[in-house]
């Protein structure tokens, strides 16, 4: 059993193997699982589900190995909801034939339950044999029957329906972040939390050493303290309106999560020329060249947009003359992000907008910056990239 359990989480995607097999069967003769499906579902999920965008292959192939559950087995629950929909009101029986109701079995009831559902082609109300509502058949909801069984409400929170109920699917990793993904994606910036040059772990190394039998073995970790910087440049208005919300609430909660040493955050609208704004409002400047000669190559740039506008936008100047850096001339907004990438060691672009979209002025500006779609698979990738040491 568990051997095929596998293999249908390998044929999901899931990245398991022999030592999650081994290990889930350890679980089980330690009694882990506590000799029940439910206790199953959640050890198997924690041995062998290795990050959240898994969450829904793995209840896919729970829910068809243990029930043979499939897309038409769903569907047919479905309609018979809507079949349950709405009851009609029930009549009253008498005590003798509540008394005959009580005759049949359970086993005699599983058996009519299944033969009622291939033979039924539609809804009833206030009968006694069809699965309905309202009446005296042993299947249905809001009827008389007292020795049934109820289809419709109700219902415990047992491994299967929670399996079926497939609540992880926003974890999808190939979906534009949503605001149910934003603390999975978190975790990915946390990774840019702690850069420099290691610690020496004293615990870890004495214990090693020990483990050596007294031959040194040194132990590092990252340092305590966050020792990242980061300065973000975010497009507003226009075509980043379908995006704002979840934009606004990502990096919000990324600045309060105090996972750097520094986030300056800034706005922009389409394109920079020389001026950024600190409000979304675009009614606070800070001059571009000011930020960069405050700010060591060792900062992380992420610009956030859609990298979407007119082309005289990317290559002339800017629409409204204030926006410009009156110092620098005419400079074209290109030139900008230009300056903007060769001044720091590491950046990159994130990008809403699936990758299909990423022409014209979108596929200049991905020759200049490393251009990663607004998905968790796409921020791990550009964490990846903004990790990586050294000079580009």
């Amino acid at each position: 059993m568990l051997v095929d359990f596998l293999f249908d989480l390998r044929a999901e995607g899931l990245k398991v193997g022999p030592t999650e097999l081994v290990t889930l069967a350890r679980a089980l003769v330690l009694g882990l699982h506590e000799s029940t499906l439910d206790g199953f579902y959640d050890v198997a999920r924690s041995l062998c589900v290795h990050r959240e965008g898994d969450l829904d292959a793995f209840d896919r192939a729970f829910a068809k190995r243990f029930r043979g559950v499939t897309v038409a087995a769903l569907d047919m629950l479905k309609v018979l909801e809507e079949w349950l929909r709405d009851p009609a009101k029930m009549r009253l029986l008498s005590e003798e034939e509540r008394n005959a109701l009580k005759a049949l079995s359970i086993d005699e009831l599983r058996k009519l339950l299944e033969e009622r559902l291939r033979e039924q082609k539609g809804r009833h109300e206030g009968g006694s044999k069809w699965i309905g509502s309202g009446g005296t058949s042993p299947f249905g909801t809001n009827g008389q029957n007292p020795a049934g069984v109820r289809i419709g409400g109700g219902g415990g929170r047992s491994a299967l329906a929670v399996a079926e109920a497939r609540r992880f699917r926003n974890y999808r990793s190939d979906v534009v972040l949503d605001v149910r993904a934003i603390e999975v994606a978190l975790r990915k910036l946390r990774a840019l939390s702690r850069e420099g040059e290691p610690e020496l772990d004293i615990d870890e190394t004495i214990d090693a050493t020990a483990r050596q039998g007294g031959e040194l073995e040194i132990v590092l970790r990252p340092p305590r303290k966050p020792n990242v910087k980061v300065l973000l440049l975010m497009d507003v208005g226009g075509s980043m309106d379908p995006h704002a919300d979840v934009v606004s609430k990502l990096f919000s909660a990324a600045k309060r999560a105090s996972n750097f040493k520094r986030l300056e955050s800034y706005y922009f609208h389409n394109a920079i020329y020389g001026r950024v704004y600190r409000d979304a409002n675009l009614r606070e400047p800070a001059r571009v060249a000011d930020l960069m000669h405050g700010m060591e190559r060792d900062w992380k740039l992420v610009v956030l947009g859609d990298a979407l506008m007119h082309p005289s936008e990317l290559l002339g100047g800017a629409w409204d003359y204030s926006m410009s850096d009156r110092g620098r001339g005419n400079d074209t907004a290109l030139a900008w992000f230009q300056e903007l990438s060769h001044h720091f060691d590491r950046n990159a672009w994130l990008n809403p907008e699936p990758e299909g979209y990423w022409t014209g002025t979108a596929e200049m500006i991905g020759r200049v910056f490393p251009m990663y779609q607004l998905t968790l698979d796409g921020l791990g990738e550009a964490v990846r990239h903004l990790s990586r040491r050294g000079v580009r």
